[in-house]
C-alpha cells in the first residue's frame, strides 16, 4: 500500500517554468490540454485557468498518488477533467489510436515534488528510506534489485550515462563489496557507500555526493529516457494541426532526447544529403518556438532552487489552425 496518497496538501508543489509554459501552450477557451505527466497538477492548474471553464483536461500520471491530486483539481476548477493512470507513452499513444485530438500537450519530466517530498518513497538521498525510486509503485523493478542484482559494469554504465557521475567505477565497485556482505535495503546505506567510494575533496563540491547516482538510478528504475523517445511521438500525432506541444527537462539526457526530435521533425525530409533535390516528400511537422531552449529566470531559481535545471522547449504542429 501507497502511504501519503491521501495528502495532497502535504507538499508545496511550485510549477517550474509557469509563465512560459502558458506563454508557449497560448491555451484558448474550448480547447482540448493534455498534461502527459499530472504530478500534483500545479501546471495543470494554469492551463485550467487559461480555459475559462469550457475545454477539457486530460491528466496522465503513472503515480497513483497523483489521483488524489487530480480529485483536488476536479473539485477546483469548472473544466472537464479526465484522470488516466500509467505510462505516459502508453497512454498517449492509446488516445491517438482511439481518436482523441488535443490542441495542446504539456511534459514536465523527472521526478515530481509529491515524490521527493515523501520520503517513504526512497527517491531521496536526504532521508533514511527504503530503497525504492518506483514511480509506479507496481511496477517490478526497484531500485533495490537495480542495485543487488546488477553488474559492477552495468552499474558504471547506469552511473556514467544517466547521472554523468565522475566516481562511476569506483561507486560500483564499493557497492559490489558492500552487497557481498550484505544486501542493500534501505537509502541511507547506499548513501554511507557512495561517500565511502568518493575521494574527501570531492565530498564537499557540487552538491549532496550521492544527488548524480540517485538520478541515475532514478531514471533507469523508471527507464525514464526509453519512455520519452516513445512518448514524443505519439504526442505528436494526437495533436491538432496547429496544436502545440511544450516539454521541461531537467537532465541533458531529456533534453537531448527532445531537442533531437523537435529538429527531426522541423526538417522534415529524411533524404541523404548527397541528393540534390528531395525525393522522399517528407513535410516538416514542427515549428519550433524558440530556437533555444528557454530557462528559468534568475528571480525563479532564488526563490524554487529546483527549477536551476529547468530546459523548456515547444513547438507548433505543422498545418492550419
Amino acid at each position: 500500500m501507497l502511504p501519503n496518497v491521501l495528502r495532497p496538501n502535504a507538499t508545496d508543489h511550485v510549477p517550474v517554468l509557469a509563465e512560459e509554459v502558458r506563454e508557449a501552450l497560448a491555451v484558448q477557451p474550448g480547447e482540448t490540454v493534455v498534461d502527459a505527466t499530472f504530478g500534483a497538477g500545479g501546471h495543470s492548474e494554469l492551463l485550467a485557468a487559461d480555459l475559462r471553464g469550457k475545454g477539457k483536461l486530460i491528466a496522465i500520471d503513472r503515480d497513483p498518488s497523483a489521483r488524489a491530486y487530480f480529485e483536488r483539481f476536479r473539485k477546483q476548477t469548472a473544466v472537464q477533467g479526465r484522470f488516466l493512470r500509467g505510462e505516459f507513452s502508453v497512454v498517449l499513444e492509446q488516445l491517438a489510436s482511439n481518436g482523441v485530438r488535443a490542441d495542446a500537450v504539456l511534459f514536465d519530466l523527472g521526478v515530481s515534488s509529491m515524490q521527493i517530498d515523501f520520503p517513504e518513497r526512497g527517491f531521496s538521498y536526504a532521508v533514511d528510506a527504503p530503497l525504492d525510486m518506483r514511480m509506479d509503485p507496481n511496477s517490478e523493478l526497484s531500485a533495490r534489485e537495480l542495485v543487488n542484482e546488477s553488474s559492477e559494469r552495468e552499474l558504471t554504465s547506469i552511473f556514467r550515462q544517466f547521472g554523468e557521475e565522475r566516481y562511476a567505477r569506483q561507486i560500483a565497485r564499493a557497492i559490489g563489496r558492500r552487497r557481498r556482505e550484505q544486501p542493500f535495503e534501505r537509502t541511507g546505506e547506499l548513501v554511507d557507500t557512495i561517500k565511502s567510494a568518493i575521494p574527501a575533496p570531492a565530498r564537499f563540491g557540487d552538491g549532496h555526493p550521492a544527488k548524480r547516482v540517485f538520478q541515475a538510478l532514478r531514471i533507469a528504475v523508471n527507464d525514464e529516457l526509453g519512455s520519452l523517445e516513445a512518448a514524443l511521438p505519439a504526442a505528436l500525432e494526437l495533436l491538432r494541426p496547429g496544436g502545440r506541444l511544450a516539454a521541461i527537462s531537467f537532465h541533458s539526457g531529456e533534453d537531448r532526447i527532445v531537442k533531437r526530435f523537435l529538429r527531426t521533425q522541423e526538417h522534415g525530409c529524411t533524404c541523404p544529403p548527397d541528393l540534390p533535390v528531395c525525393v522522399c516528400g517528407h513535410e516538416p511537422s514542427l515549428r519550433a518556438i524558440s530556437r533555444r531552449a528557454i530557462r528559468p529566470s534568475a528571480q525563479e531559481i532564488a526563490a524554487n532552487p529546483r527549477a536551476a535545471s529547468a530546459r523548456l522547449r515547444a513547438a507548433v504542429k505543422a498545418g492550419d489552425d
